[in-house]
């Protein structure tokens, strides 16, 4: 059985996006508090995947997860975009009317704004975590409060849903992306099936040298889905890019990466994977 780390505890929405990649297929779910924990984690113990969000369609990039990748020696080797949806949970038996405070994630709580708005008599308190606000209110029996989390925590520490779908905005969506250790990431993709790739590198400082990569990448016909820059602390203006792309043809996309690796510094690919497309 594969063995899955997450961040947050169990039920939370990267528990929900694992079983949803997985299907079928029986998993291990390996909760951990922080992404700095999974990560190690998995430097650890090379035999566990993980899962993790990398970007999300309302709060954008979660740069911090981009420079733990990089940083790390784990490989991408699929991704799943997730839509977000929020219910109001609480004991059972209680009632919207009888409640006086809502715990959830910051972002959670924002994201419910117009919810949260007309029953103004719900205090909003910040907790570390969707699934776990929903799981503290089942353990401490807490009468009167309800906690903003997904269907699946509501149900796994068995909260009565009083409320569903109470996001503002119905098209919020996280992309996830699994990882493996980089030894065993050919178990699970082979490179010339892949069709999308996430990189990282670095640009001298000098006129034109971003373009320059973006006019090789469009000559062969690589289609550029994301960029992302971050700044490289001690480097004054030089910056460094996390760029997604797409292709049909690997074997063009392989010679852009030989084309573009001169004008680059520090290029590192950090996954060759499938695209992942709804059905």
């Amino acid at each position: 059985m594969k063995r899955v780390t997450i961040q947050g505890e169990a039920g939370c929405f990267h528990e929900e996006a694992a079983r949803r990649y997985f299907g079928e297929e029986a998993i291990e779910i390996v909760p951990c508090t922080t992404f700095e924990t999974q990560f190690e984690r998995m430097r650890n113990e090379t035999s566990l995947l993980g899962i993790v969000a990398i970007e999300n369609t309302i709060a954008g990039s979660l740069l911090q997860n981009h420079e733990l990748l990089r940083r790390s020696e784990l490989q991408i080797i699929g991704e799943y975009k997730l839509r977000i949806s929020h219910v109001l949970a609480a004991l059972p038996g209680e009632r919207i009317e009888t409640l006086t405070e809502v715990n959830s994630h910051p972002i959670a709580l924002m994201q419910c704004g117009e919810f949260l708005k007309a029953h103004p008599q719900l205090k909003a308190v910040e907790k570390d975590d969707t699934a776990g606000s929903a799981a503290e209110i089942a353990a401490r029996h807490l009468k009167g409060h309800a906690a903003i989390c997904g269907r699946l925590a509501a149900e796994r520490y068995g909260l009565e849903i009083l409320a569903e779908g109470i996001e503002t905005n119905k098209r919020n969506f996280t992309r996830f992306l699994l990882l493996s250790d980089h030894y065993h990431a050919d178990r699970y993709i082979r490179p010339s099936k892949a069709d999308k790739a996430s990189l990282v590198f670095s640009l001298p400082h000098t006129q034109g040298s971003l373009s320059k990569v973006l006019t090789i990448l469009s000559f062969y016909d690589i289609n550029l889905t994301k960029i992302q820059s971050m700044p490289i602390i001690g480097c004054e203006w030089e910056y460094r890019f996390y760029v997604d792309v797409a292709f049909d043809d690997y074997t063009h996309y392989r010679q852009s990466i030989d084309a573009i690796a001169p004008l680059t510094k520090d290029l590192k690919i950090m996954g060759e994977y499938t695209a992942f497309n709804a059905q």
